[in-house]
């Protein structure tokens, strides 16, 4: 079989799936060459229990070289230690540690607080209309959200949201290059006025408030790069997962409409492990990169220092040894160890939120609507590192209740 994970193709037409089960199933720990990299190429692993002990050695498996293909070297030197997913320990552990306060258990009333008033402003918006391309609802979710934690103007957020999304999902170079630099330079801009002026947002806390532990009792604030690299890392992460995710969703119950019809009747207690399935079937982080800082072996196949190892989350999610009927969406599935959100010490930071975020757009949907049908054709990104829907034509069948 031919095993091409650096096209792109495969990803926007949604067929790359047998590739996985091939590689599962023959070549779990398989050479992918890359032809002009310095090392020839990079291991990609495709079972879940490979996949697992990677994540959780970070002792053996570095984070700081990059946690992407095609990333570009150089920008991450300049980020490396000082961004929390391009870090090790114990650079990782004090940053991780500092940006928790901010997404911690004490945070997370305001932060659910202000996520149940944006579902449901979306919600009851979308709920009027007939149509609609419904990643246009499931973009806004997560960008009202986090554009709201962090203080921005409101002016800002359609900007800003379009920013993140040509920075991580434009298929050209330049576009990418240029909306990171200008994410960098308006929260440069945000946090100096935020360095006058706090308030009770996400900057300011992380400005005034956040300190890291260096270890030896001395603790000291975070330089205005560590904010400035993370913060565009919370962007990031804080939009892609829900959207995507809340879009595979939808997808899913227009296609099936079975189980928005047993979603409802498991009521509240079923929302939980619906939220689970969502993450597991869409998993928008496709992969993750580490790199070896020894040799070492995986499952028995020798891996020399330097090299790079790809985690195929994607794939790990559909492994047939550890989900019954993988390539099925079933929300009441259990138990469901999916690896949507990474695992050891990279666990997502805002894994809490996004889930939450579902959960939210769950009951809220499942409170005004009968379900989904599908309008027109569902188009999908092309990209093998975050991936998901990005055109989504409903009609919503709006119930009898609201409808009164």
């Amino acid at each position: 079989m031919e095993i091409d994970l650096l096209d792109p193709g495969p990803f926007g037409r949604n067929d790359f799936w047998p590739t996985f089960t091939w590689l599962r199933a023959h070549s779990p720990v398989h050479w992918h060459p890359e032809p002009g990299s310095d090392d020839g190429g990079f291991w990609a692993l495709t079972r879940h229990r490979d996949i697992m002990k990677v994540y959780a050695d970070s002792d053996t498996f570095s984070s700081a070289r990059g946690m992407r293909l095609g990333s570009d070297p150089a920008a991450v030197a300049a980020v490396a230690q000082r961004m929390l997913i391009v870090s090790d320990v114990p650079h990782h552990t004090r940053l991780k540690r500092a940006l928790h306060q901010a997404f911690g258990p004490q945070q997370m009333p305001r932060l659910e607080a202000m996520v149940e008033k944006v579902v449901g402003e979306l919600v009851a918006e979308a709920a009027e209309r007939d149509e609609l391309d419904f990643i246009d609802l499931a973009k806004q979710l997560p960008n009202r959200v986090v554009c709201a934690m962090m203080g921005i103007p409101r002016a800002d957020w359609a900007w800003i949201g379009a920013l993140t999304t040509d920075a991580f999902d434009s298929p050209d170079d330049e576009v990418r290059t240029n909306a990171h630099s200008e994410i960098f330079l308006y929260f440069i801009e945000l946090l100096a006025e935020r360095r006058v002026r706090p308030g009770d947002d996400l900057v300011s806390q992380i400005a005034h408030d956040t300190l890291v532990d260096e270890g030896d009792g001395v603790e000291r604030p975070l330089s205005d790069q560590e904010i400035v690299f993370n913060l565009n890392g919370v962007l990031s992460g804080a939009n892609e997962t829900t959207r995507y995710s809340a879009a595979g969703a939808v997808h899913m119950f227009a296609e099936h409409p079975d189980q928005w019809r047993l979603l409802r009747g498991l009521g509240q207690g079923g929302i939980a492990p619906a939220v689970e399935e969502v993450l597991r079937w869409t998993t928008p982080g496709v992969h993750a990169l580490r790199t070896a800082v020894r040799d070492t072996e995986i499952n028995g196949i020798p891996v020399a220092e330097g090299a790079r190892v790809t985690l195929w989350n994607v794939s790990a999610n559909r492994d047939e040894d550890v989900f019954a009927d993988p390539h099925a969406f079933r929300v009441d599935r259990r138990p469901n160890r999916h690896v949507a959100f990474g695992h050891g010490r990279h666990l997502c930071l805002g894994a809490r939120l996004a889930r939450f975020e579902l959960g939210a757009l769950l009951t809220e949907m499942l409170g005004v609507l009968d379900g989904f049908e599908l309008a027109g054709p569902v188009t999908f990104n092309s990209s093998n590192f975050t991936w998901g829907i990005n055109s989504l034509p409903v009609r919503l069948l709006r119930s009898r209740a609201f409808a009164k």
